[in-house]
């Protein structure tokens, strides 16, 4: 961050002496960007901000737009001593009060766009809370500077004869700028029905440039140089079973390309299942796997430029092979790969989580597996997978009521008597080992392979309240069977959730879509419902709330305008640049093969 921040002050005052051509105007506008930054660390401070990817991410943002306000104060002092020959000092004056209206509208116009964007109450929201306030104390604190420190420097800095040193600014490279730009105006002004069709023809874009841009809730295609798997295999894996399979996976994973670093854990996590495992898998340097103008100068010194060309690929390339491979290799493993999660929402870590509630555990069952089928059948859709797998062993006592009753056998002295030969019982009696000076736990429990043993079991006894022992064969069935691992609940409903991650190439939006339309294809009972929980939500939400955003941040610029210029016309000609720029924001978009995000919304919002 650090060296972002540092480069991108550089650029600009960079840029200001390429155009400005005068070391003293520059040095006045380029102190406006640390004195504006740097005042905001102090409201920052007060509102308990720190410094992170959000607040770091409005700073950088506010950097072009805090040194606005200084350019074109500076800007109109520099015209009044080139053009009306005022002293410095009276320019600095007159200047200033000239163009202080609009600055002031600028500004509190930016101010307004992202104001209402700290108020989203989605997860998103919360993120960009402090961003909103950090641009918005910015951008008042760069019209504080501009309309103090900016003038005051012009009147000690700027200097007559190096104001017209220069050459002038309607002479050479400006003139040339002067001259097509008029021209243009003219040729727009004799045609005005022209200008304004192709003005509507470009607002109208927007709604085919929208649906053609890919949407998504925040970037997936980040090149981190490392990912994250989990691998689940089937219940009643046992840890020894389990360590040899991972064995595996570890070698074949290491054998592929690019990949240097792996690790794995097994039984961690809340569960703490010995079936369930997890993969943090490192891969090449991206400056080592990727082409780029650093990478071939490198190569060019070391003799070999044409390496610069070779072992080109991504870490997206990487994991969709490994997903490949697993699944041909260990089909009976449901394997998910994906990007460290950077946002924790404290949900599942996949792009897709569809909820299936209703009263039947059953019945969600046979719904989640249709729906899971018709996910894997659907393009761009990987990782899918379910919550409920009614995969796990147990054995499954039934009653007989009747000859239990004969025999005076309760419900209650079975389950006693299982759970104390199968569950086991650590407070049984205590043991004292006088050498030790110690006492320990006796707990009682048949050994492994008994109680795993149908036969086994079936062949313990029970108490009965006539007096004696009945073998529990007499009395109950015991059979084998499978069930769910575990029962999940979501508004205080049986739930089951069908989860997907989205593959490279689609996006999240469309994706989205399709699992909806599967979900109408179910044809669920009145007493069943879908609903998405996850990223999904939080996209959909964090949307809708742009929009709400954007639209209050249009009513809010016009209010001001109005009053600013107490006029109801003006606001909306300036107005109006609005709808003629988003388009072309949507058209980058799609040219650079990009999605909306929650951080390319806020460069549209920008």
């Amino acid at each position: 961050t650090r060296y972002w921040r540092d480069w991108s002050s550089d650029v600009c005052s960079s840029d200001l002496f390429v155009f400005m051509r005068n070391w003293r105007a520059t040095a006045i506008a380029a102190v406006a960007i640390p004195a504006s930054i740097i005042a905001t660390f102090g409201a920052m401070r007060w509102l308990g901000f720190t410094l992170n990817n959000i607040t770091m991410l409005a700073l950088v943002l506010m950097v072009g737009v805090v040194i606005d306000d200084a350019i074109v104060v500076l800007e109109n002092i520099f015209r009044f001593i080139e053009e009306k020959k005022m002293p410095a000092k009276q320019a600095a004056v007159m200047g200033t009060r000239d163009i202080g209206l609009a600055v002031m509208a600028t500004t509190l116009s930016l101010v307004v766009v992202f104001l209402p964007v700290s108020f989203m109450s989605s997860i998103s929201g919360r993120f960009l809370y402090s961003f909103g306030f950090t641009a918005a104390v910015s951008i008042l604190v760069s019209l504080v500077v501009s309309f103090s420190l900016t003038p005051m420097m012009s009147s000690r800095l700027l200097r007559t004869e190096d104001v017209g040193s220069h050459g002038g600014s309607r002479r050479g490279f400006y003139g040339f700028i002067d001259r097509v730009y008029m021209s243009m105006l003219s040729w727009s002004m004799g045609h005005r029905a022209v200008v304004a069709t192709l003005a509507i023809v470009v607002v109208l874009s927007t709604v085919p440039l929208y649906k053609l841009v890919r949407q998504e809730y925040i970037p997936t295609n980040v090149d981190e140089g490392e990912f994250e798997m989990s691998v689940n295999a089937p219940e009643g894996t046992s840890l020894m079973a389990m360590e040899q399979v991972l064995d595996r996976l570890q070698g074949d994973i290491r054998a592929m390309p690019g990949v240097k670093h792996v690790l794995c854990l097994v039984g961690t996590g809340y569960l703490q299942t010995v079936n369930l495992s997890r993969f943090y898998v490192r891969i090449e340097n991206v400056e080592d796997r990727v082409f780029s103008l650093g990478r071939l100068w490198k190569k060019t010194l070391e003799g070999r430029p044409q390496d610069a060309f070779t072992n080109i690929y991504s870490q997206r390339d990487v994991m969709q092979t490994i997903r490949a491979r697993l699944k041909q290799q260990y089909p009976e493993l449901r394997v998910r790969v994906g990007n460290l999660q950077t946002v924790n929402q404290g949900t599942a870590p996949y792009d897709i989580d569809l909820a299936l509630r209703g009263p039947d555990l059953q019945t969600l069952h046979q719904y989640s597996e249709r729906l899971r089928k018709a996910a894997l059948e659907t393009p761009g859709l990987v990782d899918v997978d379910t919550t409920l797998r009614l995969n796990k062993p147990e054995m499954r006592v039934i009653i007989d009521r009747q000859r239990a009753a004969d025999l005076g056998v309760d419900a209650t002295d079975v389950a006693q008597s299982l759970r104390l030969m199968v569950g086991g019982d650590d407070e049984v009696s205590r043991f004292r080992d006088d050498k030790q000076a110690e006492d320990y736990d006796v707990e009682i429990r048949l050994a492994g392979a008994d109680r795993n043993s149908l036969e086994t079991v079936s062949k313990l006894y029970v108490s009965s309240r006539r007096g004696g022992l009945v073998r529990l064969d007499n009395v109950v069935q015991v059979k084998e069977d499978v069930t769910a691992f575990r029962i999940e609940a979501l508004d205080r409903q049986r739930v089951v959730n069908v989860r997907a991650n989205v593959a490279p190439g689609y996006a999240l939006a469309d994706r989205l879509d399709l699992i909806y339309q599967h979900a109408e294809d179910l044809k669920l009972p009145a007493a069943y419902s879908t609903a998405i929980v996850g990223r999904g939500r939080e996209f959909e939400r964090t949307l809708g709330e742009f929009l709400l955003a954007f639209s209050l941040s249009v009513v809010f610029m016009y209010m001001i305008l109005a009053s600013q210029f107490e006029s109801l016309i003006h606001p909306v000609t300036i107005l109006l640049s609005l709808p003629l720029a988003v388009p072309f924001g949507f058209l980058s978009l799609w040219f650079f093969d990009e999605t909306l995000n929650l951080y390319s919304a806020l460069g549209i919002l920008v």
